[in-house]
């Protein structure tokens, strides 16, 4: 047994040395520069390139046989010298694993590239200089796939044997690339991406089954392509088990994680975006790609999402024809922070064209007050619970630009909307057509303005703060938007008023918005109105044309304090109105504008003004009345026109009847403070036995009434007659009724003189005189 092994080893070792000695041979003798020539006309004849081999050759031997080029570029038939090579590197090396020799086998133990060079370019009607070579492999046809035969050739564990008696293994142990680039230029999409940094590594290389694979680089992305600033920089990093499948043209990515870390621009923010899959193929001869089991986790940082990063998750599966350029996402779920639930499935068009998307999303409900807070776009509420439950249904669909939801049914703070809304994610358009069960617009408006109370207790500074009002609406936004809107309510809670069977339109474009239709029940009667708001102008101007039919102007009053109405009755009106401001204390202190108004079926509360003219009439005459008086004023009819300026009210023409009595006034309002001051003069009329017995003397008397006050304060108060004015008034009466008794006395005695005279002179002498006399 010994003498066996012994014959055994010193056979193995005589077989080494004469491949040893065979390799040392070869190293020493054989000069591969002389291999240059042939390979430059192997590479012309079968790709067409022009190969050139500026660098040496050289070989290497133990532990591995191999082969190393230095400087090497190859440009396309169509370029010259002095163009830019399609490809390059600086150093390519091919080793052999040498104890397979040993054995009659052809074993790649390793392929280095370093400094590899690609580049890339399709010009202004869509060629790429790459279709060129194609063209040319496709042409040599079988020639040209012997030669590709050992990438292709699958690893055949059973070594396939060639002509020379060698079997040819191609299990290449290690695959190297590194800082690589490659540059691609796009003219028809105006467009250069650059690849640099690329490095690649496998192990186990093998054609027909999966391998390791790793690679990390770096994408610049440039939209301009007279400039050198990248909008897009990104790092990329892969890990993944391979199966080439290039005899079939189908690649599959096994275990796949991709990371990146990209900035946009000149942001210095890294953007983080790593993707996940349990498996990925590319399909070339059906061109379909297939990803199973997706998972997309990002990592936003921005400065308007505050210092801490924003995680996002989305689970998909993906089915892409990329020859019909179309992609189904099925199963989406995509998780955030917040409470963030969002699933559905989307249909994919035109993907690298003009990506299109359509299908079907449901949001989980959540509060939007903390995502609001995050993209510092929370306004202050008057509800501190405002916003806090949001989710929808609906089906989708948009492009890169814009989105709308057709069919969508949405729930907001406890109400419910269906209808489209759509929009763009820029922000500069905005559509809408919905319908609705309640809508608490008051929840949403700025909080009121503290109390004087409550004021005087804050510091200066804060005082100071607080005299600015809080806008109503965001009017930078507003100042570009393009605006179509519809919506319909059953109930709109609104300035403290409640509006029911709400139908509003709103249409505007570059800043400039119309308020075409508004139609509300409102305390039992009619509201509508039309408007515009030109938000190109600082500040705002508001112009607003509302009409009113038999709104029950009591429950309006008690609506707006807590106090019983004091006037009550329907009212009409119209009117133009304008302002300008954002908020509420501005634009009642720039309000303009006139409004027409009637009260018919109309009452005062807690005060009879009958019963206090006829009491006063009674007490002029040295009388009194016993007539049972009801508690208010019922009033045949109410009329008055306001003239506003600079939210100042005023009206001249105020005209009240009720029976028996007739009123006309004038009055102003100030809208800022709500002070008003009314000056009225009441009047028997021929009707005044409607209301009591008056001597008709006091017909010709005027009882003047003022009322004062604010409107918060207490109506009872408000108003009284104006005792000087009514003196003033008896005094004008008493000096015509004595002016006419000493005109009758006058006339008494001139008749008497008359008829003396008469009785001397004739009847002549009277008639000349009486002619002189008047």
């Amino acid at each position: 047994m010994k003498r066996i092994l012994r014959t055994l080893l010193a056979t193995i070792g005589i077989l080494g040395l004469v491949a040893v000695g065979a390799v040392v041979f070869v190293t020493t003798f054989f000069d591969p520069e002389d291999l240059k020539p042939r390979l430059v006309e192997v590479v012309r004849e079968h790709s067409g390139l022009e190969l050139e081999l500026d660098g040496p050759l050289s070989w290497s031997f133990y532990p591995r046989l191999g082969v190393a080029v230095e400087t090497a570029e190859a440009r396309l038939p169509t370029q010259s010298p002095d163009d830019r090579p399609f490809a390059a590197f600086d150093h390519a090396e091919v080793s052999l694993a040498f104890a397979p020799l040993l054995r009659g086998e052809i074993a790649i133990d390793g392929l280095t590239i370093e400094g590899l060079l690609l580049n890339l370019a399709r010009d202004e009607s869509g060629r790429g200089n790459w279709e060129t070579l194609i063209e040319q492999l496709e042409s040599r046809g079988e020639a040209a796939e012997s030669v590709l035969a050992p990438a292709s050739a699958g690893p055949n564990p059973d070594a396939t044997v060639d002509e020379s008696g060698l079997s040819v293994a191609l299990n290449i142990a290690s695959v190297q690339v590194h800082q690589g680039q490659v540059n691609y230029r796009d003219a028809q999409a105006e467009r250069h991406v650059t690849l640099e940094q690329l490095n690649i590594s496998g192990r186990n290389v093998n054609p027909d089954r999966p391998f390791p694979l790793n690679a990390s680089l770096r994408v610049l992305l440039d939209n301009d392509l007279d400039t050198e600033a990248a909008t897009l920089v990104s790092d990329l990093i892969l890990k993944t088990q391979v199966d080439l499948g290039l005899a079939e043209g189908r690649h599959v990515l096994s275990k796949l994680s991709l990371q990146t870390d990209s900035r946009l621009g000149d942001s210095q923010d890294q953007q983080k975006i790593n993707l996940d899959a349990a498996e990925a193929i590319l399909d070339l001869g059906k061109q379909q790609l297939t990803v199973t089991d997706g998972q997309l986790d990002t990592s936003l940082l921005h400065p308007r999402l505050g210092e801490k990063r924003l995680p996002l998750a989305m689970g998909f599966q993906l089915d892409a024809d990329l020859q019909a350029q179309t992609a189904q996402l099925r199963e989406l779920h995509l998780t955030g922070p917040d409470g963030l639930a969002l699933t559905g499935n989307l249909n994919l068009d035109e993907l690298f064209t003009a990506p299109t998307y359509r299908g079907q999303v449901q949001l989980e409900p959540l509060s939007l007050r903390p995502w609001l807070t995050r993209l510092d776009a929370m306004p202050a509420t008057a509800s501190d619970t405002a916003l806090s439950e949001a989710s929808l249904t609906s089906p989708v669909e948009g492009d890169l630009q814009s989105i709308t939801l057709d069919g969508l049914t949405l729930g907001l703070d406890g109400s419910t909307f269906s209808g489209r809304l759509g929009g763009r994610f820029d922000g500069s358009s905005l559509s809408a057509d919905l319908q609705g069960d309640t809508l608490d617009l008051d929840a949403y408006l700025p909080p009121d303005a503290p109390s004087s109370e409550t004021s005087a207790s804050l510091s200066l500074l804060d005082r100071a703060y607080a005299e600015q009002p809080p806008a109503m609406l965001p009017a930078s936004w507003l100042a570009d938007l393009d605006l179509d809107a519809r919506l319909e309510l059953g109930e709109l809670h609104f300035l403290k008023q409640s509006f029911q069977n709400v139908a509003l339109a709103l249409e505007g474009q570059e800043g400039r918005h119309r308020l075409t239709r508004f139609e509300a029940n409102f305390h039992d009667g009619q509201l509508s109105a039309t408007g515009s708001l030109d938000a190109r102008e600082t500040p705002l101007h508001w112009q607003l044309s509302p009409s009113v039919t038999a709104v029950r102007l009591g429950d309006l009053l008690e609506s707006l304090g807590d106090e019983p109405a004091p006037l009550k009755g329907l009212l009409e009106g119209s009117g133009e109105l304008e302002s300008r401001g954002n908020s509420l204390t501005e634009l009642k202190r720039a309000l303009n504008g006139h409004l027409e108004t009637r009260l018919t079926e109309g009452s005062l509360t807690g005060t009879n003004v009958s019963r206090q003219l006829c009491t006063t009439a009674a007490r002029l005459e040295g009388k009194s009345t016993s007539r049972d008086w009801q508690e208010g004023t019922n009033l045949q009819n109410a009329e008055a026109s306001f003239q506003i300026r600079d939210g100042m009210v005023e009206s001249d023409d105020l005209a009240v009847s009720i029976p028996g009595i007739a009123m006309n006034g004038k009055g102003q309002l100030d809208l800022a403070s709500e002070r008003f001051d009314l000056k009225a003069d009441a009047r028997f009329t021929d009707t005044v036995d409607t209301a009591c017995e008056v001597n008709p003397r006091l017909k010709k008397v005027t009882f003047p009434v003022h009322c004062e006050g604010l409107l918060s304060g207490d109506s009872g108060e408000w108003c009284r007659f104006d005792r000087q004015a009514l003196q003033a008034s008896l005094g004008e009466l008493l000096r015509k009724e004595a002016s006419q008794r000493a005109g009758e006395e006058i006339d008494k005695h001139l008749e008497d003189a008359m008829d003396k005279l008469e009785e001397k002179a004739g009847g002549e002498l009277r008639g000349t005189l009486e002619s002189l006399l008047k």
